[in-house]
Formats: structure tokens, sequence, C-alpha cells
């Protein structure tokens, strides 16, 4: 006798689970859902402790979470008031203990904390706090040196404490370099440092009109998070004339090497695009990307701060955020992947599209004529 059980993938089962849910939620009891589905009540439950995201020992914790809730109800109150109270320091890091110390005055004069919370919440030792400090006394000794070192600094805001040491010992002041440096430290003295600049990708090709399909491709990275607070990072590429999204990934993290392999699997499908274009991530402008692009197509970058000039692949992932993201909640990868995936092929095949005359993506890119522009196949591909 053949065995003619029925097996199911991870990604049939989720989407069962799925289909079990919107038919519970219409009122149906479990056993209409199982004939609906075609398995057995047994199967049901373990397919939900399976991949549902509830454990047995989840189901035994809920008594303790009750018990919880008037502690928690109390944690929250004290939570809201330390994020009022942060929000009063968010000038500025805390870096030395008389910012620390200053903050700590601050917070119990405004805010109205006590000195232990206040002291927490600025990573100072109430010790520390209440220590009286020697430039605070009458009797400090290094009065006048700190008094110069300030003018110094005001005089020549581009000189460090080094200089002001060789300065100091030419004007007479018997002290040594490391005082010197304790005290330019206590003073919040420093030369302010100057911001790299942002490295930019070079583009090998100005991208031409999307007159045609396969001419521009644009890419970019959306990111979420599953129900356990872990990221997901979302690759979306898109056919700017045709807008069918080609592909993408959804994985935890995508290196330079994941995507230019998933690029190759798109070229063997659809042919190399005339250009690629994107922002300036560091995945998009690193050296893998650009040996991957070698004279088969170009790289187009937009300048950075400029979103709307990748308009296309924006558009597209500002549908995905509002027609999928923000109506699911992930319990793990495979849940996203396969969520996802459903999106993306119902957004190519049934989601009708006002630029394309309200066809499909697919429709319109099935009954395309339109050819690239003879200038456009002259592009840059150093």
């Amino acid at each position: 006798m053949t065995n003619t059980r029925k097996r199911h993938t991870p990604e049939q089962v989720v989407r069962k689970l799925g289909q079990a849910d919107r038919m519970l939620a219409d009122g149906a009891d479990v056993a209409a859902v199982c004939r609906e589905l075609g398995v057995s009540e047994q199967t049901y439950y373990r397919w939900r402790n399976q991949y549902g995201g509830l454990k047995a020992d989840d189901a035994k914790r809920l008594k303790e979470l009750e018990k919880q809730n008037a502690t928690l109800k109390r944690l929250l109150a004290e939570a809201e008031l330390e994020k009022a109270a942060l929000k009063e320091l968010a000038g500025g890091k805390l870096l030395g203990p008389g910012r620390r110390r200053a903050a700590v005055a601050h917070l119990i004069a405004k805010m109205r904390v006590s000195e232990r919370m206040a002291c927490r919440l600025t990573g100072l030792s109430r010790s520390a706090y209440r220590r009286t400090l020697k430039a605070d006394t009458v009797a400090d000794p290094d009065a006048a040196l700190r008094e110069w070192l300030r003018g110094y600094a005001k005089k020549h805001p581009r000189w460090g404490y080094r200089r002001a040491y060789h300065d100091a010992r030419g004007e007479g002041w018997q002290v040594n370099h490391k005082k010197i440096q304790r005290l330019w430290r206590e003073e919040g003295l420093r030369v302010p440092q100057r911001r790299r600049r942002k490295r930019i990708g070079s583009s090998t090709a100005d991208a031409p009109k999307a007159c045609a399909p396969n001419v521009v491709w644009a890419i970019d990275f959306q990111f979420d998070v599953d129900e356990a607070g872990r990221p997901i990072k979302i690759a979306s590429i898109v056919d700017e004339h045709t807008r069918v999204c080609l592909g993408g990934l959804v994985e935890r993290s995508i290196t330079a090497d994941r995507l230019t392999d998933h690029l190759d699997d798109l070229v063997k499908l659809h042919g190399p695009p005339a250009v690629l274009r994107s922002d300036n991530g560091p995945e998009f402008i690193s050296q893998a990307i650009a040996d991957w692009a070698g004279t088969r197509t170009g790289l187009s970058y937009i300048p950075p701060g400029s979103p709307w000039l990748n308009g296309y692949v924006e558009s597209f992932n500002s549908r995905l955020r509002d027609e999928c993201l923000n109506i699911n909640s992930f319990y793990s990868l495979l849940h996203a992947q396969v969520v996802i995936g459903d999106w993306k092929v119902e957004y190519n095949t049934v989601r009708r599209h006002s630029a394309l005359g309200y066809l499909t993506p697919a429709d319109y890119a099935r009954h395309c004529t339109h050819e690239m522009e003879p200038d456009d196949s002259h592009r840059d591909r150093t």
C-alpha cells in the first residue's frame, strides 16, 4: 500500500496558518478551519506549536505575566520619568565629572527627581556628586593657571594642550606637561575635530531615461524587525520602465557579496540592465559591486541626501511599507520571507498601476514594445 500522506513545506505551513487566523477571526471554529485546510486538528496544533511562535512553556508563563502587570505599571511610570529626564540631557554627551555634576543639579532643580535617580541617570556616584572640588574652593592652588589656560584657549582655539605647555613654560610657569593636560581636560578645553566627509561612490555612467525595459534598474534597502526585536533587512530591485519588482532579498544582513550573487541570478533571467541606479550606501559603493559591474553595466549613484532622485524604488518602498510591513507582525525570518515574497508577487501580477494605464506591471511588461533609444547605447562603462 503506497503512502499518500501529503508533505507540506514550511512556506505552505506559514500561509495555511495565516489563512486559519483569518477564518478564526471571522468566527469559524477549529474543526471548520481544519476541514478547509485539509488537515487534522492534531496537525493544526502541531503546526501552531512549531511555526505559530507560541510554545507550551510560553502558555504557562501567561499567568506569571499577569502577576507582573502591577509591577510593570509602576516601572512604566518610573521609565516615563526617566525618559523625560534624559530628554533634558540630550544636548550633548556627559564626558567629564564636571558636566555630570552640573547635569545632576539641573535634574534635581527642574525635574524634581531625587538625588539618587539623577546620579543614576548621569552615571555619577552620589559620593562624587557631594565631594567638594578643589576648583570650587578658595584655596585652589591652580586657580591662576586655570585662568591662564582658559584665556590661552580662547585666544588660540586651534591649539592644543601641548602647545599650551611649552608656552606656559616660556612665560615662567613651573609646571610639567601632565598637569597641563589634566587641568586642560578638567576645564573642558579641547580642539574641535573636523568631521570626515562622507565617502561618495563614483558613478561609471549617467543614468539614461528609462524609456524601455531593462534600461534602468533601481535598487534600495528597507529595514524592519520581528516580534523579538531582531533586524530584518529587505532589498528590492525595480525596473523603472515597467515598474516590475524583479527580485529582492529578505535577510538578517545583506553584504555586497550576497547582493552581487543575487544580481547574477537576475541577469541570467532578464539580461544585464544598461544602468544600475542606487544611493551611496556601503553595500553599493564597495569594490565588490564595482568588480561585478565591470563592463556589463553602468553604475549611477544619486547624490547623498537626495532620495527623490531614486523616486521609482522609493515609491515602491512606500507601497511595501504601507501595504505589507505596517500591517504584519513577523515572528521569524521565514515568516517575513514568505509574507514579503507573496506581496511582491501580488504587486507584479494583481495590483494595477495608475502610471501604466491601470495595468499590472507584469501585464504591461508582457505587451511592452518600447526599445532603448540609440543615444542610450553609448554609455560610459569605464
